[in-house]
């Protein structure tokens, strides 16, 4: 694969979606905005005049009736993409997905199948409070069927996009609003991301630290300052979050004994203690420190800047936590 060129993040989406849709006539684009680069960025550009409005459709504001109508269709063999520009309004299509959806494989024996897409934006900053700003993606990989990917990186965004869509059953992802102007090394060829492998960012001895999304940003630069007091520490980008990979994690830590995990939901019931129990069940023993978590405090999203500004966890508060397991 060639990497001499560099795209955003949104547009390495928006070239993913480009590609399946041109091979694959099942697929088709299905949600609020999808016409309207205010809602999606530049994810959907140029879709609607390559592909027709059948296939790119710009619908009502009805998350359930949207969703329900592409779980529907995916039943009956199309493969929709569905885009909720708030992940937080996902929140009223959570019957066709977690009762319907991420069930329908297992009720039906494994001979019928649900090839959909969930596609929700995270909105965080901006002073958009409360309601529009939440990050939910440990909500749905709580959900049995259901698989949850967060991309970092312009070349993950594409590479899982696509590796969602073929996949036979439902994929929740869930991406960063702030990730879409990132640029980075995309291959022009289509290719897909393994769902269920992350990846290493940075190689170290000292301390793992385990970021998912935008997170993994802060931990790298985290990492340079830590440069400064002799601590090499190690960064995993999860890429996917259920499932897990396990492995990965395990053998980092074996590695290094020292643990911080970074994500970009709340800190309790989330991603960060799924993440501390799993390596406190199988390397209690290689631990030399006790683990940390670094993630939004157990409050709603505020809608001031200065308050946003202690909100949103940062390269300074993973700095703060490896110095003290140090």
């Amino acid at each position: 694969m060639s990497l001499h060129r560099k795209l955003s993040y949104s547009l390495a989406i928006n070239e993913a979606l480009h590609q399946v849709m041109s091979m694959d006539p099942s697929v088709f684009l299905i949600g609020q905005g999808v016409k309207s680069p205010w809602y999606v960025g530049n994810t959907a550009r140029g879709l609607i005049e390559e592909f027709g409005e059948n296939r790119v459709i710009d619908t009502p504001v009805s998350e359930n009736g949207i969703t329900g109508a592409a779980v529907g269709a995916a039943i009956a063999g199309m493969k929709p993409v569905v885009v909720h520009p708030r992940i937080d309004f996902m929140m009223y299509a959570m019957d066709p997905i977690i009762n319907e959806a991420a069930n329908w494989f297992y009720m039906n024996g494994g001979r019928a199948n649900v090839p959909v897409v969930f596609w929700g934006i995270i909105n965080r900053r901006g002073e958009q409070a409360a309601q529009h700003s939440q990050a939910l993606h440990a909500l749905f990989a709580h959900i049995p069927g259901l698989k949850v990917v967060m991309p970092a990186t312009a070349h993950d965004a594409k590479g899982l996009m696509v590796a969602a869509i073929q996949d036979p059953n439902p994929v929740v992802f869930v991406d960063e609003r702030l990730l879409y102007g990132l640029e980075g090394p995309v291959p022009q060829e289509i290719y897909h991301v393994e769902i269920g492998k992350g990846c290493l960012r940075r190689q170290g001895k000292d301390v793992t630290i385990v970021a998912v999304s935008l997170m993994v940003h802060e931990a790298i630069k985290a990492t340079q300052e830590l440069i400064d007091d002799d601590i090499d520490a190690e960064v995993i980008d999860l890429r996917t979050i259920k499932p897990l990979d396990r492995e990965l994690i395990i053998h980092s830590v074996n590695k290094t004994g020292r643990l911080v995990v970074v994500d970009v939901g709340w800190r309790s019931f989330g991603i960060s203690g799924e993440i501390a129990a799993l390596v406190a069940e199988a390397s209690f023993e290689t631990l030399k420190a006790p683990i940390l978590r670094v993630a939004l405090p157990d409050c709603p999203a505020p809608a001031s800047v200065m308050l946003e500004n202690g909100y949103y966890p940062s390269a300074r508060d993973i700095v703060q936590a490896v110095r003290r397991i140090m």
